[in-house]
């Protein structure tokens, strides 16, 4: 049996285990941002009766005592089930953060594990609190371990989901939160996450459905779950990733190695991009905020447009150009077409804009049946350039008469590093409209809302006082969920 550990899984269980605080001013700044974002997005998803149903559904599982507490809800779970429900949550309207690159995904994902096992060991071990100042700094570690291994490694290619990645990250930050920063259980815990790939087929046609909303409720989930068995012995699979014909790069990766790119820092969440407006697919944000600006010019003429040219990037020809029926919201929030048309007519785009209800406006896949989507060259190399990282779209609509609008392009979407300083007071409205959204103007918002006015001082909360805070309490009954 080998006695040392791929080398991806080794130096993923250094950095998640150095000592010392990992992160630049600007990333815990950034990581204060990404969870109250994230909390925005949660709360905001189960004022949705099928975001709400499916997480409340297991009564049987909700009063734990000693269990994690469910915001938004008065429901206590184990460890592994909040970590599912407040994944599941944060990640059901599509609104979280984003991550881009030959892969791609939600690190914001991973917030379901990382409080859920840091109010875990807090309540295990009563001298040992987290304050919130840890969990972002764990929020930057799991972000970066996430997409570091997006930036060469396109596993969508060879038809695997994007959550491993989610699971690879948890399992590596709940194995450091149990542990007590134990490389050899993190190596551990990360080695069986590997085992655990997930087939995207969900994601395409004709199988598109609901499961993109918790799969990655699931991955976290599993990710904290190898943590604590990783905790109680586990042995790990040293060669997880390289063994011959049975291991991870030979089954599932057609032979490829697993690389990384760059060190493992603090860079991920520096460069993580934010919905900050619009809750759809982000390879077609800056499409959305396109159709947006030409609104006013369009939708006074629908009946008159001949057709409307999309030019994109590779990723999103790949994943959101779709034609012919969309049999629900996951299906609708993933096609550009619907998104733009959604734009254009309605001169914005919301959750509800996805939901059945919506999708019967004629208007909508008519301006869809006209739609031509190319890719344009330099948007997809810029997509992949470390030193732009854009997310570009082109839109122009051309009218029966010959006349048509100018071409409206945005390389980069309000949620991206470069439009930070505009985007951070529009996070903060979105947070406060999320909030409103679900619980109106009632005691549970406003306190909710209190919680982050001040982000700075928020690092020295404590994780049990923060989790408590977001519960919903008897007095609040009738304001939200129960």
């Amino acid at each position: 049996m080998p006695n040392r550990y791929d080398e991806v899984i080794s130096e993923i269980a250094a950095y998640v285990c150095r000592g010392g605080e990992v992160g630049s001013d600007e990333a815990f700044r950034t990581a204060r941002l990404t969870l109250m974002d994230s909390i925005g997005c949660a709360l905001l998803a189960l004022g949705f009766p099928a975001c709400r149903d499916f997480v409340l559904f297991d009564n049987a599982s909700s009063n734990i005592s000693s269990g994690v507490p469910i915001p938004g809800t008065q429901a206590n779970k184990s460890p592994e089930n909040a970590a599912f429900d407040i994944t599941t949550a944060i990640r059901w309207l599509d609104f979280n953060d984003t991550w881009l690159a030959n892969e791609w995904g939600h690190p914001s994902d991973n917030f379901g594990a990382i409080l859920s096992a840091t109010h875990d060991r807090a309540n295990i071990h009563r001298k040992d609190v987290f304050r919130m100042r840890d969990v972002f700094e764990l929020a930057i570690r799991a972000y970066e371990i996430q997409g570091v291994l997006a930036l060469d490694n396109a596993f969508n290619r060879v038809g695997i989901d994007h959550v491993l990645l989610v699971k690879v990250a948890s399992a590596a930050v709940a194995a450091a939160i149990y542990s007590g920063n134990n490389e050899k259980i993190v190596a551990s815990a990360v080695s069986h996450a590997w085992l655990d790939a997930t087939l995207r087929t969900y994601r395409h046609a004709p199988n598109t459905n609901s499961r993109k909303s918790w799969a990655a409720g699931d991955a976290t989930s599993r990710g904290l779950m190898l943590a604590r068995f990783a905790m109680r012995g586990m042995r790990g699979v040293h060669t997880a990733l390289t063994t011959p014909t049975y291991g991870f790069q030979d089954v599932w990766f057609n032979g490829r190695s697993v690389t990384l790119q760059r060190d493992f820092s603090s860079y991920v969440m520096e460069n993580i991009l934010f919905k900050v407006k619009y809750p759809a697919e982000f390879h077609g944000q800056t499409a959305v905020e396109a159709g947006v600006a030409l609104h006013p010019q369009v939708v006074h003429r629908l009946d008159e447009i001949e057709t409307v040219d999309i030019a994109t990037q590779e990723p999103a020809i790949r994943i959101i150009d779709k034609v012919g029926t969309l049999s629900s919201p996951a299906d609708r929030d993933h096609c550009i077409q619907y998104m733009t048309a959604v734009a254009l007519i309605n001169g914005n785009v919301t959750s509800e804009d996805y939901e059945e209800e919506a999708s019967l406006d004629p208007r909508i896949d008519a301006l869809r049946s006209k739609m031509v989507v190319a890719e344009r060259s330099d948007y997809s190399r810029e997509y992949l350039d470390p030193h732009r990282r854009s997310i570009a779209n082109a839109i122009q609509v051309h009218f029966k008469d010959g006349r048509s609008t100018g071409e409206m392009e945005i390389r980069y979407p309000v949620g991206h590093r470069t439009r930070r300083t505009e985007a951070i007071p529009l996070l903060r409205n979105k947070f406060l409209n999320n909030l409103h959204s679900t619980y109106g103007d009632s005691t549970y918002a406003q306190r909710i809302g209190a919680l982050f006015d001040d982000l700075q001082n928020l690092d020295e909360m404590t994780i049990t006082d923060f989790m408590d805070a977001l519960k919903l309490r008897p007095e609040d009954e009738g304001t939200g969920l129960n």
